[in-house]
């Protein structure tokens, strides 16, 4: 029952009282939603790679969508980054996937639209959004380009009178297929600065194609998309959006969302190797009493405390208001190598049984990799902190 939503078993310095006691409540809310409502959902699509749209139906009923945007969802105050990074974490100690699929609708493709919109269109978007009566996806990336997609974006946008003309492809957009709106970045062919465009789904030209095959995040509807001559009015292009500079603003909230999203993966992962272990028998008694599991078990609670304590700090520079660049490209980068390596001991830990997903533990195993590239490589955000500190770009 969702009374009995104790504290996480990897929360060895108590990081949850960091919290109030108000934001405590949103965050065992949200652990009793997840296991309660998604978890059931998940191994089954998970293997036949299908998105179960009674998920977007749960949490419309959950109250768990919009609450960054207070004026639209209804819920004050707006929480706090801590808070909001804790439901991240949350979700993907259940299933990345859905962490991620919530990701792009409240994150990502609402987040671009609060920032980069004018008043009228957050009016226009923003509240059906926040009651998750419509879905947002986010298209950046494009098949040629993904890491240099800033200096390579290859969509363009021509402006005819109050119409923009769209063409090009973008891959790797998850919920593209079945979104109601989807931010698109296009570079304008006349000042050559990127803008970005709030598309609807069955505008003609406007193709999203399910990237079939995956072997992470299987449960993500991720889509190709290709833009042939689609035709956008002047009102649905992103007012405050300017150059690439404002794209990065935005991505740099949303990397510190995808570092939180690796933390819950691994705690996700560690506490299923905690309870395996203490129940597998070989050789006459539990391994979780020997030596070499206990080392992979202590392990993973350090990368674990460890990566918890830089994103609770990381949280409360956002919260300051002096949150840059390279604070989210550090923990991206630390906390998703962290995040591999508490899997991998995870999936050991279970030897043959890891790789079935019977017991959970392959599906955290895959589904890292995904998290481990997305949102930055950790090579990118390595250059991105390299240059902070030393004060040389060491981008080609």
């Amino acid at each position: 029952s969702s009374t009995s939503v104790e504290q996480s078993a990897a929360d060895f310095y108590d990081f949850e009282s960091v919290l109030s006691d108000e934001e405590r409540k949103v965050l065992l809310k949200t652990r009793a939603f997840m296991r309660d409502e998604i978890k059931p959902l998940v191994n089954e699509n998970w293997a036949e790679g299908t998105f179960p749209r009674e998920i977007v139906t749960k949490f419309r009923e959950s109250g768990l969508v919009g609450l960054p945007y207070e004026e639209y969802s209804g819920q004050r105050p707006a929480p706090s980054h801590l808070l909001t990074g804790m439901m991240a974490m949350e979700m993907s100690r259940v299933d990345a996937s859905v962490a991620t699929f919530f990701g792009v609708h409240n994150g990502l493709a609402m987040y671009s639209i609060h920032a980069g919109g004018d008043q009228e269109q957050r009016d226009r978007w923003l509240p059906g959004m926040a009651r998750m009566d419509t879905i947002g996806a986010f298209a950046l990336t494009e098949p040629l380009g993904g890491s240099d997609v800033a200096a390579g974006m290859r969509t363009t946008a021509r402006r005819e009178g109050d119409t923009w003309i769209l063409d090009g492809a973008k891959r790797w957009i998850g919920n593209a297929t079945f979104a109601d709106h989807v931010v698109v970045w296009a570079r304008d062919v006349a000042d050559d600065s990127v803008k970005g465009f709030v598309v609807a789904q069955g505008t003609p030209g406007f193709e999203p194609e399910k990237i079939a095959n995956k072997t992470s995040l299987r449960i993500v509807e991720n889509a190709d998309i290709t833009l042939t001559g689609v035709e956008v009015p002047e009102a649905d292009r992103l007012k405050n959006i300017g150059s690439f500079r404002d794209v990065a603003e935005i991505l740099r909230a949303t990397r510190a969302g995808v570092a939180w999203q690796a933390l819950g993966v691994m705690i996700g992962a560690y506490e299923l190797a905690l309870d395996y272990t203490v129940d597998r028998q070989q050789f006459g008694r539990p391994i979780a009493g020997f030596q070499l599991v206990q080392d992979m078990l202590v392990k993973s609670l350090g990368n674990i405390t460890a990566s918890w304590g830089m994103l609770v700090q990381l949280a409360r520079l956002q919260d300051a208001g002096v949150f840059k660049d390279e604070h989210s490209s550090l923990a991206k980068a630390y906390v998703t190598a962290r995040m591999r390596e508490v899997v991998a001991w995870a999936r050991e830990l279970f030897g043959g049984n890891g790789i079935v997903l019977d017991y959970d533990i392959g599906r955290f195993f895959a589904d890292a990799e995904a998290l481990y590239s997305y949102e930055g490589t950790r090579e990118m955000n390595t250059l991105i902190v390299g240059r902070a500190i030393t004060g040389r770009s060491a981008f080609v």
